[in-house]
């Protein structure tokens, strides 16, 4: 029986030894995640392992709701779509969370993790000083190497990649081509409402791919 229980032992620790991540560590790995559109699912693949604050601040929103029911309200042909802020009556999100107490909480920008603003790949928004994303992201359309670069204009940072279009670039490319319009928004005056689409495009649903 002793002997039994050995070798028992020795096979539990194999098993646990081979089975990758150890207990209460987190995993690394990709993190898949379907954005359902109104023009079609997006299905992300997400890089905790390059961006591990980038990914965990997206996951945050996206596990909340707080995407559901947004809208894409910038689209730019050859350069970005973005989205995740504003709903289809163009009330800010940000705005009323605050209202509510719970303010968004600008994260640090990963902006030199290595990954590039190329064609099919997911950054965050933010404003000119370099850690003020918090919600907006955006897929760009081609590869904006200027985005990677660190200017006067921008803070003196990149904009932080944190994963790419894994299926669904169709779609994106299908919102990209939607007829635009330009909107005045009271308080907002640094062009973002300037490509508004027609036609809304809803953010209907953003969830892990289990």
């Amino acid at each position: 029986m002793r002997s039994e229980l050995c070798v028992l032992a020795v096979l539990a620790c194999v098993l646990i030894a081979c089975s990758g991540t150890p207990r209460g560590k987190p995993d690394n790995g990709p993190v898949r995640v379907r954005v359902a559109t109104s023009a079609g699912d997006i299905t992300l693949e997400l890089d905790p392992a390059r961006a591990p604050i980038t990914v965990a601040n997206f996951l945050k929103y996206a596990d909340a709701g707080a995407y559901d029911g947004t809208i894409i309200h910038r689209v730019v042909a050859g350069f970005v779509i973005q989205g995740g802020g504003w709903t289809p009556d163009l009330k800010e999100r940000a705005k009323e969370a605050a209202a509510a107490g719970r303010p968004d909480v600008p994260i640090r920008n990963e902006w030199g993790n290595g990954l590039k603003n190329e064609r099919g790949t997911i950054a965050m928004a933010r404003e000119e000083a370099p850690d003020t994303a918090a919600r907006e992201f955006f897929i760009n359309l081609a590869d904006n190497a200027r985005l990677d670069a660190a200017r006067p204009t921008t803070g003196n940072a990149g904009y932080a990649v944190f994963g790419r279009v894994l299926t669904g670039m169709d779609v994106v490319d299908r919102i990209a081509a939607a007829p635009t319009r330009s909107v005045e928004v009271p308080g907002v005056t640094d062009g973002s409402m300037q490509n508004v689409p027609a036609e809304p495009v809803v953010i209907r649903k953003v969830s892990r791919v289990r």
